[in-house]
C-alpha cells in the first residue's frame, strides 16, 4: 500500500515536470529575448535532469515491487 502511494506522488511529480517542459516550449512561441531563450533552455535542463531522476525512481520502486 505504501509502495502505492509513494509510485503516485512520483508519478504526480512527473506529470508537474513534464508541464513545466510544455509552458516553457510555449514560451519560446511568444518571441522572447535572447536573455529569455538563455534562461528558459537553463529551466529545461533542470527540469530534465530532475524528470529523469523521477523516473529513475518510478523504474527502481517498480523492478523492486515485481519481486
Amino acid at each position: 500500500m505504501l509502495t502505492e502511494i509513494i509510485i503516485e506522488k512520483l508519478f504526480e511529480q512527473r506529470d508537474f515536470y513534464l508541464n513545466t517542459i510544455k509552458h516553457l516550449e510555449f514560451q519560446l512561441i511568444m518571441e522572447p529575448t535572447p536573455d529569455e531563450i538563455l534562461q528558459n533552455e537553463k529551466l529545461k535542463i533542470i527540469t530534465i535532469k530532475e524528470l529523469k531522476k523521477i523516473e529513475s525512481e518510478i523504474r527502481l520502486i517498480l523492478s523492486e515491487k515485481t519481486f
